[in-house]
């Protein structure tokens, strides 16, 4: 999949995405209630340790739904457990590193870190410094690409104001890949952040996949879980880039390449 940026929104189609972003993610749960049949289907891989953490002002009620769907594949599965998430706090940082840490040392594993939004900042953020302790990263909608203009612009109405920000950037290009496997998620469909932020240099063991989600229901949406199902099932030795399922119209949830 190409990391070439497109041309940016005008502010109209961004206000719009922004301001349906709560509808659209009763639309990815109403989507995942009917299709959770399909999504019995995923992959299933070894059973290893899987850290979930939430976005920016969201605490582990956010992901309790995420978590719910990778414990029924068969991974110990915990949330952060540190409460809201108000950015990269020290004390925040270094609680993430102690509970990953922890994490791997009682199941003898590195583990794999889930990011929704900002908790994809911290994985990689891990990822980059104690790469022994994370088996792979999967981000879903992580702005970690982006050079944010100063000042910020804040655009957009109520609880998106300080988050639009993410989208005033100087400078978008493709973040450097990780020293671990590393998926990241992203849509153009994304109102919160501006979806050539979430990308990354592929390469043997980086990739991007393009979903239809909007920010709020990358939680719930069934492709994202699909692809967080698939690249769990992943050997730690032999990981491989993502394929869109073809089986029984599963291809139709994600975008044409």
């Amino acid at each position: 999949m190409s990391t070439r940026p497109a041309p940016a929104r005008g502010d109209r189609t961004d206000n719009l995405l922004a301001l349906t972003e709560p509808a659209r993610a009763l639309v990815s749960a109403g989507a995942l209630a009917a299709g959770l049949p399909l999504l019995r289907l995923a992959p299933r891989g070894e059973p290893h340790p899987v850290v979930v953490l939430p976005g920016w002002l969201a605490s582990d009620v956010s992901t309790r739904a995420i978590r719910r769907w990778i414990g029924s594949l068969g991974h110990p599965t915990v949330g952060w457990d540190l409460g809201r998430n108000h950015g990269p706090r020290p004390e925040v940082v270094e609680g993430v590193r102690r509970l990953v840490d922890r994490v791997a040392d009682e199941h003898g594993s590195p583990v794999s870190i889930v990011g929704q939004s900002l908790g994809g900042l911290f994985a990689r953020r891990l990822a980059e410094r104690s790469p022994h302790l994370v088996r792979q990263v999967i981000s879903l909608g992580s702005p970690f690409a982006g050079v944010p203009r100063r000042p910020a612009g804040a655009r957009g109405a109520g609880m998106y104001r300080e988050y639009r920000r993410l989208r005033a950037v100087e400078q978008v290009r493709p973040a450097p890949a990780l020293p671990v496997p590393s998926t990241s998620v992203y849509s153009r469909s994304d109102g919160v952040v501006d979806w050539r932020t979430c990308l990354q240099e592929e390469g043997p063991r980086s990739e991007n996949v393009a979903v239809h989600a909007s920010h709020l229901g990358m939680g719930l949406d069934p492709a994202v879980l699909w692809v967080v199902a698939d690249r769990l099932a992943q050997p730690r030795d032999g990981w491989r880039p993502f394929r869109r399922p073809t089986r029984f119209g599963l291809r139709a949830l994600f975008p044409e390449e």
